[in-house]
């Protein structure tokens, strides 16, 4: 009989962790991939800013 590995609930946690890790890390470089390709920075997108109006009183 051949035991190949054993895997606890530490190990499968740390499998889920590092699978979704590499995942983020993907989408993080295709976004910044496509954002050189692109021209334009994700930065912009995301952080656009609205002047702030004017409260006018007693009209």
């Amino acid at each position: 009989m051949i035991i190949l590995g054993y895997l606890d609930a530490g190990s499968g946690s740390l499998l889920l962790q590092a699978l979704l890790g590499g995942l983020a890390g993907i989408a993080v470089a295709f976004r910044a991939f496509k954002s050189r390709i692109t021209g334009r920075k994700a930065v912009e997108e995301t952080s656009v800013a609205e002047e702030p109006q004017q409260v006018t009183e007693g009209s």
